[in-house]
């Protein structure tokens, strides 16, 4: 029985071991899926606002700029997609390994656990067992023999059961090993439909890079003359930043230009808002980034550098923009080629909306999460509807998609 023992407790150990490795891997996939489908939800979403918001007379830096963004976003997805399959032929390989081992160490536990069947009743038949309980010294020992003989059969009886119960488990595997495999061939099967979208992609780009390299001195004036526009309204977004800050602070008796002089509710407030870093709302309920915060190549004449304080998001036309946390309209101003930008403050924390056609807000007024202020007004270069936003913490700006969820 000992010897039994053993093996069973192995066998235990293994069927944990095996498990822990499967769940790891199960929850690694699930992130993959989440990741696939958020992917797939994008690219539909760029899709969608590039037809919806197709401009008759559009440039062809503006359609090469589009697929850029489509290319990329398609990238990423064949990428988590080869992630997937990759980590589902792991978790094949290692079902396969474990019904392997299983089997052979049920067949084992089996095999052993019908020796000692075949022992037991060879030993203690009927009579034996009468007798080896009138052979007792007295009552009590008599009383602990058959203690011990009831023990034995119920032992013997959670053994079948667990043999049964083991046997169960590998028709488990087995089947879930059929749905792995399935699985798989689905995610190879719209990898090879995503492959063929993309390579339509990069073929009309490549087409029309090469109409633009013929002329690439004309396009490189056209993008720097657009970042001149975008530095500018950054450059001026600044100045007010700054000249709201001294007249805030003047109130108080401080002199500073660059920080917030903080009230304890202020302070409440900006740890707050630190405390909701990368988990804030969209200004947008629907829309893709069109222009990343920083300093980087242009994606398609590299030779020209795009900067920007805040990210532009193209979005649907008339979209409400929205607060993405509480705070209080600090300042409402017009600027030239950017419509009207709202900026809210959240204790030293400034969250900018620009580029709004209609506000319908006023200084001074407090606001929740997710409220809405207005309504996204027209890029004038693309003709889109497109919210440039960005977020300050006193005079420094800051990478919005650190803050949005993800962004």
């Amino acid at each position: 029985m000992k010897h039994f023992q053993l093996k069973y407790i192995a066998f235990l150990l293994l069927f944990i071991s095996f498990s822990a490795i499967g769940l790891a891997q199960s929850t690694e996939r699930k992130k993959l899926e989440q990741k696939r489908i958020a992917l797939r939800k994008e690219i539909s979403q760029i899709s969608n606002l590039l037809a919806r918001n197709k401009v008759k007379q559009q440039s062809v830096l503006t359609q090469v700029e589009d697929l850029d963004k489509r290319i990329r976003a398609t990238e990423n997805l064949i990428r988590v997609t080869n992630q997937e399959a990759n980590l589902l032929t792991k978790e094949i390989n290692t079902n396969l390994n474990k019904i392997d081992k299983l089997r052979k160490d049920l067949e084992k536990l089996k095999e052993d656990y019908a020796k000692m069947i075949k022992k037991s009743y060879k030993s203690k038949s009927n009579q034996s067992r009468i007798m080896f309980l009138f052979s007792s010294e007295d009552f009590l020992q008599a009383y602990k023999r058959l203690q011990y003989m009831k023990q034995y059969t119920e032992y013997r009886k959670e053994q079948g059961l667990e043999i049964q119960r083991q046997t169960q488990l590998l028709q488990q595997l087995n089947t879930d090993l059929v749905e792995q495999r399935k699985a798989k061939e689905e995610l190879l099967s719209q990898n090879r439909i995503t492959q063929s979208k993309l390579q339509q992609d990069k073929k009309q780009q490549h087409e029309l890079v090469a109409s633009i390299r013929k002329k690439a001195g004309n396009f490189e004036k056209e993008l720097k003359q657009k970042q001149e526009e975008v530095s500018r309204i950054d450059r001026e977004i600044d100045r007010l930043i700054r000249e709201a800050i001294a007249a805030e602070n003047k109130k108080k008796g401080s002199s500073s230009t660059s920080k917030f002089e903080l009230t304890p509710e202020a302070k409440e407030l900006a740890a707050s808002f630190t405390s909701n870093k990368g988990k804030l709302p969209w200004p947008v309920k629907s829309g893709v980034v069109a222009m990343k915060f920083g300093t980087h190549p242009h994606p398609v004449v590299k030779s020209v550098k795009v900067k920007s304080d805040g990210v532009r998001i193209e979005t649907n036309e008339n979209e409400s923009v929205r607060t993405v946390f509480k705070g209080k309209v600090f300042k409402i101003q017009a600027i030239k080629g950017a419509n009207k930008v709202v900026f809210v403050i959240h204790g030293d924390y400034l969250s900018v909306y620009n580029n709004l056609s209609s506000i319908n807000v006023e200084v001074g007024d407090e606001l929740t999460t997710n409220q809405v202020i207005g309504k996204v007004g027209k890029s004038t270069a693309t003709g889109r509807p497109t919210l440039s936003f960005l977020i300050y913490k006193n005079t420094q700006a800051l990478n919005p998609a650190h803050w949005i969820y993800k962004m």
